[in-house]
């Protein structure tokens, strides 16, 4: 039988749709972690239905955007002496940079490398940014 603590001071990432979880935990270096960390799969949900959920058992950076990218459903809970302190409900960001590499073959940022990858989003219920540069559409 496998027991995960509750956490005293740290971050829950949850309402991770269900099979997100091992990209955001991947994103975040968490495989590298010298502290507790749990990812739990497919757990039960009333509002999903199925979510994924990352546990982590101390203070990092977390860049709201890109996870918001990732999946804009997201509720992070900053815990402090095993309570909630402070929820934070995700959506998909205005602008994301070096997160979406533009697709057209002519853009900038396909010849030049070094050149950030801008993306604006311009449709928020369907999920399109697009690229600053060449105008290329990208959908989530």
């Amino acid at each position: 039988m496998i027991t995960i603590n509750s956490i005293k001071k740290g971050i829950v990432i949850d309402h991770i749709k269900a099979g997100l979880g091992i990209k955001i935990f991947n994103y975040l270096g968490l495989d590298k972690a010298g502290y507790s960390v749990a990812l739990i799969i497919n757990a039960d949900s009333k509002k999903l239905g199925k979510k994924d959920i990352i546990k982590i058992d101390n203070e990092i950076d977390l860049d709201f955007n890109v996870l918001g990218f990732i999946d804009p459903n997201i509720t992070i809970n900053i815990i402090e002496g095993e309570n909630i302190m402070r929820k934070i409900q995700l959506n998909l960001p205005e602008r994301v940079e070096n997160v979406i590499k533009c697709n057209n073959p002519r853009c900038i940022t396909s010849i030049e490398q070094e050149i950030t990858h801008k993306f604006y989003l311009v449709d928020r219920k369907k999920g399109l940014y697009r690229c600053e540069y060449c105008d290329e559409i990208h959908k989530l």
